[in-house]
């Protein structure tokens, strides 16, 4: 079976999707993940991502370096977020292995396939874009026709959709909103907020194992 370092890992929505596509998964975070439902290294994403002989083990990965530095909260806040998608991409290209980087479609990403949550059949828009080096194609991307619950509202009927942001919610939202991102492991807000549903790198993943397939025969 394929090994993937899930880096950035957060909860692990990401890498539950590599999960279900077949691989083998591996979590790194800074953070502690106490329900991250694969091995978890409590580690700087960046530091791993230094080790040559620890990333030999591996046939591929997976980054989702922080979006706050791309996004409007910070234009709002006025703070300083970490800046790290060109330091990750320089390791992960460092690394020779079959990557991805994850982030907003707002951020530095080269040549990103956007994916939203239309294209999966997912109550919820979430748009992230994904940089690569293998081909990826992009599913169609359909008009956006359903209007969405505001942030911490549950959906209706005349908004059947669920905008998942951080905020003071309540266990009905995160129980809905763990439902929406196909995330049922996971327990608090924050985790939910921060993740990719699985469904997005369960079709990424799917295209990577036959990257991987191709580089192994190709050794």
């Amino acid at each position: 079976m394929p090994r993937i370092l899930d880096t950035f890992s957060c909860g692990g929505g990401a890498g539950y999707g590599y999960h279900l596509a077949g691989f083998e998964v591996v979590g790194v975070d800074i953070q502690p993940q106490p329900n991250y439902p694969f091995e978890f290294i409590q580690a700087d994403a960046l530091d791993v991502l230094r080790d040559r002989e620890f990333l030999a083990g591996f046939d591929a990965i997976h980054a989702s370096p922080p979006c706050q530095a791309y996004t409007p909260l910070n234009h709002y806040n006025h703070r300083a977020y970490p800046d790290l998608v060109d330091e990750t991409r320089e390791l992960l290209e460092a690394s020779g292995l079959p990557y991805v980087i994850e982030n907003v479609p707002q951020a530095p990403l080269r040549d990103p396939v956007i994916l939203c949550g239309t294209m999966f059949g997912l109550r919820m828009y979430r748009h992230r874009g994904f940089e690569t080096n293998f081909p990826l194609p992009s599913p169609v991307h359909r008009a956006h026709t359903a209007r969405c619950a505001r942030n911490g509202y549950l959906p209706t009927p005349e908004r059947p959709f669920m905008s998942i942001h951080g905020g003071r919610h309540s266990r009905a939202w995160l129980a809905a909103a763990k439902e929406v991102m196909g995330m049922p492991w996971v327990t608090t807000i924050r985790e939910v907020c921060e993740a990719i549903p699985p469904a997005y790198t369960e079709y990424i993943g799917r295209h990577l194992i036959a990257a991987v397939s191709t580089r192994t025969e190709a050794a």
